[in-house]
């Protein structure tokens, strides 16, 4: 079970980084605000689901100890 969130929330960490890159692309090329906001609240998203789910895999585990 551990494992599988572990590699669930790499994913959803990879997510964030690849946002966040498509956020600085679309900026940087002057794209669209409204893009920009969107992808802005997808990463608000995503890193709070990432989040979660480091604590939920933490508390399965016993928090590394």
């Amino acid at each position: 079970m551990s494992t599988f969130l572990t590699v669930l929330t790499l994913i959803v960490m990879g997510l964030v980084a690849i946002v966040l890159v498509r956020g600085l692309v679309n900026m940087a090329r002057g794209g669209s605000g409204n893009t920009s906001n969107k992808l802005m609240q997808a990463r608000i998203l995503l890193q709070a689901v990432a989040i979660l789910l480091i604590m939920f895999t933490l508390w399965i585990t016993g928090g590394g100890r």
